[in-house]
């Protein structure tokens, strides 16, 4: 079986904040590292990228007098290091729409989707204070279906209908706030309406895809699939390859969309093995995963298969669309603008990334929007971490050294009571359960199986009392603490995909080394005999003692620090 993963392609016009983390690249990345123990890491890619090209570089770049390269190269640079050093983002290939090879495939994916493209006049919303044509997304103005007044060109936030910019009433320009004209122009549309009944097939026969996943594909199947323009009038963007289309662009969202094979091909092509990309995007053993936030729900669910589709090429449909509802910050929307948030730069310098990893995916909004507090954050780390997973560690680890000189006892068959029993089949099918949960792209859901094991193990613990047993019966204490120990290396295991470097350190302690070479089936099994040694034991998680007053005061500061050190662009 071969394992494709994909994050969104964050845009690289500002830095990411914990929202955008968790809805698509970290997500992803706790994923792959499941998968990579599931299936073997030469059957799993993990792919993203920075998304560079469109009207929002273009404008700033022409308001700094430079060249748009300039700026994403440096918001490119200063986001990869983000990702792959502090966060520990475990990509095979994180690239950027910059890449020549994805620029190459793109025009030549282009091409194949000629059967199913028109060439038609259309009247674009144009800004003549900015003097630019506004794409769907910097055009805003009220739904004429539920009157919110906040709704984007393309789509509405809040019913989900897709929309026009010409649909929306008293529509303005995003960048100044004024009404924009509209003015005609040619342009290039991809004809989704012929895909209408294969995407509502495909979407309803899924038994993998999420429950939200097909209710905005099939809500815009139900509306009827309408053309929907591939070229735009920018001029920062990969020209369009058509003929007589000089001077267009291809829209960002359609090529970023095509970024996911681009970079596959471009990772095989860098270790030296360049046909192997196709076992990714082809055949029956593929599954691919796609982790996303839920505003990019139809161009994943509904544009990507199509385009797919119309290459005339099998490519691989998704098998699992992962997207997240929204992670608010005390309550509000994230606002670089109004200082609502915390951003992946800020993040690390408050607490241990790993522990913000953990907390993510505690938070996860798998089903409905999810609020952030710093109050719940801390309980995470301080109950969930240190009192459920680290202090079960702790007393096994110690009760071992204590009592048989850091030499895990025999299990000795004869001795095994009912609750041992239980115990040893908690171990058995905790991370089965876990691992059906992460192919579901229900990580959150999945977590809980990590502390529900430790839960069991520490009231496993105060029932059994093996500090009572070991003053009558030697064996039956020895008993407890070896599956207690099993229990350790299961839950270090489980703990991996989401803290790495914390799991390793768990697993060295039971005496183990390079946890990554483990296997997630392995997981489920009595591995740790009588007589092998723990290695030096230590305290695995601290508590943090910190108020969120102090917190916010602290997070001052170090934005204050970062506006001297962030990219142009990103400030």
């Amino acid at each position: 079986m071969k394992i494709f993963v994909a994050s969104a392609w964050p845009y690289v016009n500002a830095v990411p904040h914990l929202g955008n983390l968790i809805g698509s690249i970290l997500s992803a990345d706790v994923f792959a590292r499941y998968a990579r123990l599931k299936y073997g890491n030469e059957n799993v890619v993990f792919v993203s990228g920075s998304d560079e090209h469109g009207t929002p570089i273009e404008v700033e770049a022409k308001k700094r007098k430079v060249n748009p390269k300039e700026l994403t190269d440096q918001a490119h640079e200063y986001d990869s290091k983000l990702f792959l050093k502090t966060w520990e983002i475990s990509f095979n290939n994180y690239t950027r729409t910059e890449s020549e090879i994805h620029k190459e495939f793109v025009r030549e994916f282009m091409l194949k989707l000629q059967k199913y493209i028109k060439v038609e006049e259309d009247e674009i919303p144009y800004c003549e204070y900015d003097k630019i044509y506004l794409p769907d997304r910097f055009i805003k103005g009220t739904c004429p279906y539920c009157g919110f007044e906040d709704a984007r060109g393309d789509q509405c936030d809040n019913c989900g209908r897709l929309l026009t910019p010409k649909m929306l009433i008293n529509p303005k320009c995003v960048l100044c706030g004024r009404p924009p004209i509209f003015k005609k122009t040619k342009h290039w549309f991809f004809d989704l309406s012929v895909f209408n009944d294969k995407i509502e097939e495909w979407i309803k026969n899924s038994p993998t895809m999420p429950d939200n996943v097909k209710a905005v594909a099939l809500s815009w199947v139900k509306e009827g699939l309408k053309p929907r323009s591939i070229t735009r009038d920018n001029s920062w963007g990969i020209p369009a390859p058509f003929e007589g289309a000089d001077g267009k662009t291809i829209y960002v969202w359609f090529e970023a969309l095509l970024g996911y094979i681009s970079a596959t091909i471009e990772y095989f092509k860098k270790i030296g093995k360049e046909e192997e990309w196709k076992k990714f995007w082809f055949g029956n053993e593929v599954k691919s995963y796609y982790f996303i936030g839920k505003d990019n729900i139809p161009f994943h669910a509904v544009i990507l298969p199509a385009m797919l589709m119309a290459s005339g090429e099998n490519y691989v449909l998704p098998t699992v669309i992962a997207a997240t509802e929204y992670l608010l910050y005390e309550g509000q929307k994230f606002s670089k603008s109004r200082k609502i948030g915390v951003w992946i730069d800020e993040a690390p310098e408050l607490l241990d990334v790993e522990y913000w990893r953990f907390i993510l995916i505690r938070l996860r909004p798998e089903e409905r929007d999810t609020n952030f507090t710093w109050r719940e954050a801390l309980r995470i780390v301080n109950t969930e971490l240190n009192d459920d997973i680290g202090n079960y560690a702790n007393r096994v680890l110690s009760m071992v050294k204590r009592y048989f000189n850091t030499e895990v006892p025999p299990l000795i068959t004869e001795k095994i009571k009912d609750e041992d029993k239980k115990m040893i089949e908690e171990i058995m099918s905790s991370p089965k359960r876990m691992g059906e949960l992460f192919e579901l792209g229900k990580l959150k859901a999945g977590s809980e199986e990590i502390l529900k094991l430790a839960r069991e193990g520490n009231a496993y613990l105060n029932s059994r009392a093996p500090w009572n047993l070991i003053k009558v019966d030697r064996e039956e204490a020895g008993n407890v603490l070896n599956i207690a120990v099993n229990s350790l290396r299961t839950i270090s295991i489980m703990l991996y995909p989401i803290m790495p470097l914390y799991a390793e350190k768990l697993y060295e302690m039971l005496g183990l080394s390079n946890i990554e070479n483990e296997s997630w089936d392995s997981a489920s099994e009595m591995k740790i005999k009588g007589g092998h040694k723990l290695g030096e034991i230590s305290i695995l998680f601290k508590k943090v003692e910190i108020t969120p007053e102090e917190i916010n005061k602290k997070l001052d500061e170090i934005r204050k620090n970062l506006e001297k050190i962030r990219p142009t662009l990103l400030r």
